[in-house]
């Protein structure tokens, strides 16, 4: 193999959807600058999502529209008929 040809920050991450509070852990190269407590009582880099597996539509069957930043009633407020 190569010298040099993985990152050398390869480490244990924690993501987490902020839209219904699932959490996993996975290795990753990612830069945060959150830590999180896990489950086995070490601290790991925290990585915070708005959307995953188990809150996407295509994977839930569920078509929900999650608008974290309300850019839709944004909109409606704005162009709305008076």
């Amino acid at each position: 193999m190569k010298k040099d040809l993985h990152p050398s920050n390869y480490r244990l991450v924690v993501f987490k959807d902020m839209s219904n509070d699932y959490s996993f852990i996975t290795k990753s190269c990612i830069d945060t600058r959150e830590t999180v407590q896990w489950e086995d009582g070490n601290e790991y880099p925290l990585v915070k999502l708005e959307i995953s597996h188990t809150s996407h539509p295509f994977y839930t069957g569920k078509m929900k529209l999650v608008d974290t930043a309300g850019r839709i009633d944004k909109f409606r407020s704005r162009y709305n008929k008076k």
